[in-house]
């Protein structure tokens, strides 16, 4: 038997399980969840949990998606750099869930797929490698010539590039609005929904806040990049490398694009609506006057100006691949911080100094959020450890890993 096939049959027999679970479970009593965060794996949490009636309330010291989730380039994939292969398959698996969540919610999401491709002859050789290595588990992206790329992008210059990689169940959302569906859906079933509210502190099964104190038997920590409060409330030290990256959407736009360019330098896709998300690969410059900025990781820059010469640098880089996008017009910029754990895996379970504590934190937040959010609100339900996290766990011991 191939190995697709027994990876395709896991895929069903997950799903099966899901489902049932989710869906279908009964509980003794009504228990209070309290969802520390409202970006998108939060509000994720808070809905599947509403799923099966318990008592959910999300609070946020800003608002939804306010942080990592708005700073975001919101690509959903499982790519060649989510290795090894059990936590490519669940970014596999999250990706088909989107399908179901997007039409449950009515999420709009563009899944046209995705071209990549780099700049040097080594790395466009190793990219062949990992396409075949994408094929083996179960992934349908292959190379295509650049003929077959300008006919899914005619606007688009590949320059010299001899040939490009194509995934085509790749996808790209809008996070805060997807956020906010998660959130709406989940209020619908009778959770609230309170910011700002700042979480200070937990005794007792009451969680001293900003707004008051609140009652819970859980509480979940998915706070993203916002380590401290894991250190307070759940006692663990979450060792993160987390790094800046600058997201610059412009102003509705004429269709320039089909899916997303992962062209070398910038990452650009366009939404439904016609703005254009550009995410810069490189982060900002390792200066000591970028450090000294960056020091308190803030979400805006100190004045306009700044933003929109940073803006008008990554449009230049666009630009050169999408030529039509010299005539764009910034709407927002930001800096968004991205959860990033040593090893680049999530960090997903309830800690080993608090039992009534989940802590949960992860990269690549926008695709993994609707599977982590069922999984996490079936373990939540049951008290029982499920074997596709056990790889993420907290206690494991954590070693910097660069994966992507």
């Amino acid at each position: 038997m191939s190995n697709r096939y027994v990876l395709m049959i896991s895929f069903i027999a997950l799903f099966t399980a899901l489902s049932f679970s989710s869906h279908a479970e009964t509980k003794d009593k009504e228990k209070k969840v309290l969802v520390v965060g409202a970006g998108i794996l939060g509000a994720s949490v808070a809905y599947h949990l509403s799923l099966t009636g318990n008592d959910v309330t999300v609070i946020d010291m800003q608002g939804p998606a306010s942080h990592s989730s708005r700073g975001t380039f919101a690509w959903i994939n499982a790519s060649w750099a989510k290795q090894p292969q059990n936590y490519h398959a669940l970014n596999q698996q999250s990706t088909a869930y989107w399908h179901t969540l997007a039409e449950e919610l009515n999420i709009p999401i563009k899944f046209t797929g995705s071209l990549e491709w780099f700049d040097s002859a080594e790395r466009q050789k190793r990219l062949i490698t990992q396409i075949e290595e994408q094929n083996l588990w179960s992934e349908p992206a292959r190379i295509l010539s650049i003929a077959e790329a300008k006919k899914r992008e005619p606007k688009v210059n590949f320059g010299n590039t001899e040939f490009v990689a194509s995934s085509p169940r790749d996808g790209a959302v809008d996070p805060v609005l997807a956020t906010r569906h998660f959130l709406d859906a989940a209020a619908q079933r009778g959770a609230k929904i309170q910011y700002p509210c700042k979480l200070a502190s937990i005794a007792q099964h009451i969680a001293n806040t900003s707004c008051g104190e609140i009652a819970f038997d859980q509480v979940v920590l998915a706070v993203g990049a916002s380590s401290d409060i894991i250190n307070t409330v759940a006692h663990v030290d979450i060792k993160q490398r987390t790094t800046p990256g600058i997201i610059v959407i412009t102003k509705p736009m004429p269709a320039l694009l089909n899916g997303i360019l992962v062209a070398p330098g910038v990452h650009i896709h366009q939404r439904l609506d016609g703005r254009i998300v550009l995410g810069e690969q490189a982060g900002a410059p390792n200066t000591q006057a970028h450090k000294m900025r960056l020091a308190g990781r803030p979400n805006d820059y100190p004045n306009e100006s700044l933003a929109l010469d940073h803006a008008q640098r990554i449009i230049q880089q666009a630009s050169i691949y999408l030529p039509e996008m010299s005539a764009a017009q910034v709407e927002d910029v930001f800096i968004g911080w991205r959860p990033l754990p040593l090893d680049g895996h999530p960090v997903l379970g309830f800690s080993e100094h608090a039992s009534d504590v989940y802590i949960a934190v992860t990269h690549s937040g926008v695709t993994l959020a609707p599977i982590l959010g069922k999984l996490i609100a079936q373990e939540l339900n049951t008290q029982e450890p499920l074997a596709i996290l056990n790889e993420y766990r907290p206690s494991r011991e954590f070693t910097s890993i660069k994966r992507y």
